[in-house]
């Protein structure tokens, strides 16, 4: 199982890091928040708006639920709240190597500042509602993942390399990709 599982704040950069990464390692890039959204055909903010969070956070479970066994050479990443329900971190870890993208808090800010697409953002005090989401979830993160990269100030490569080195998923796709010749 070549997987790799990106998880990390809304904004931390998984779908920029994973995109770049799938395409390196020549794996399929899968996002649970488009699948869902294709599954739904809505967006998941129309999702939080009509259905609630919990309705929402029970497709997430299932999404992931269903990859079991299944995925193969793929770099996954899954929405920020995901690996906050629970058993949702180790269902995560059976799926591939589970990499937290740490970013902080800063740069958060700046990243998401103006975007009024994140549901659990609405309104006023963004900055407060991310201090609270980030100090619920940051130790969950870390108990979930099997490795913590932190990605402030790195260019994407940097954090590629980091990722398959920690990972050793570059090492062992080069010795299936030989033992298959």
């Amino acid at each position: 199982m070549n997987n790799i599982v990106l998880i990390g704040f809304m904004g931390s950069g998984k779908t920029s890091v994973g995109i770049r990464l799938a395409k390196k390692l020549a794996f399929r890039f899968m996002d649970t928040d488009l699948i869902i959204e294709e599954g739904c055909k809505r967006t998941i903010s129309s999702v939080f708006e009509e259905e609630g969070e919990e309705f929402f956070r029970e497709l997430e479970t299932k999404t992931i639920r269903d990859f079991i066994g299944k995925l193969k050479d793929t770099v996954l990443s899954v929405g920020g709240g995901l690996p906050v329900q629970t058993g949702n971190g180790r269902l995560l870890r059976q799926l591939g190597q589970v990499v937290y993208l740490k970013t902080s808090r800063e740069t958060i800010i700046r990243r998401l500042s103006g975007d009024d697409t994140r549901p659990l953002l609405s309104g006023d005090n963004t900055e407060e509602q991310i201090d609270a989401l980030l100090k619920f979830r940051a130790p969950i993160y870390e108990a979930a993942a099997h490795i913590t990269v932190i990605t402030n100030g790195r260019k994407f490569d940097e954090i590629i390399d980091e990722i398959m080195m920690r990972t050793g998923v570059n090492h062992e796709v080069i010795s299936h990709k030989r033992t298959k010749s």
